[in-house]
């Protein structure tokens, strides 16, 4: 399963594009849309959008291999969307230690689901930009296809 339009633009949105480096919510260097940089990584000169696209594209591989790993249950495109955004932005790490994923691969769609929405804090503070990636996540999910609501709208 790939990562929709419709979660890739989720992503995009959530992430923003910045063409030089940046420190993030968690204090890491970063650059293009939310790619977090790793030594020897550097981009002294910033970046421009087509090459964050390209760096985008292996980034968000990686968080779409990352769920087909450790999901063992069957998902809608939504749901694997919803997914793919939660893991890009926080880690397969925290995917994979998360009480959404005991949930889900119990087959307890709905409980798990509701857990996307306890991933709202930085640190210890509720962020409203996470509070509303958090929801958008949780609209994707309830949408088995992403293409068709997003042509609706």
């Amino acid at each position: 399963m790939r990562l929709s339009e419709a979660g890739l633009g989720l992503l995009k949105q959530s992430e923003g594009f910045r063409s030089t480096t940046y420190l993030d919510a968690a204090g890491y260097p970063t650059i293009g849309y939310g790619h977090r940089l790793v030594h020897p990584e550097c981009y002294p000169h910033g970046i421009t959008e087509p090459q964050a696209a390209i760096i985008l594209e292996w980034d968000v591989r990686e968080a779409e291999q990352a769920v087909e790993r450790l999901v063992t249950v069957p998902l809608s495109q939504g749901q694997f969307d919803a997914l793919v955004d939660f893991t890009f932005n926080l880690g397969s790490g925290s995917l994979a230690g998360s009480t959404l994923l005991h949930e889900l691969n119990a087959g307890q769609y709905a409980a798990a689901a509701e857990q996307l929405l306890h991933w709202d804090h930085a640190g210890s503070e509720v962020s409203t930009g996470l509070q509303a990636r958090r929801e958008a996540e949780l609209r994707l999910w309830q949408t088995a296809d992403p293409a068709s609501a997003q042509q609706a709208a």
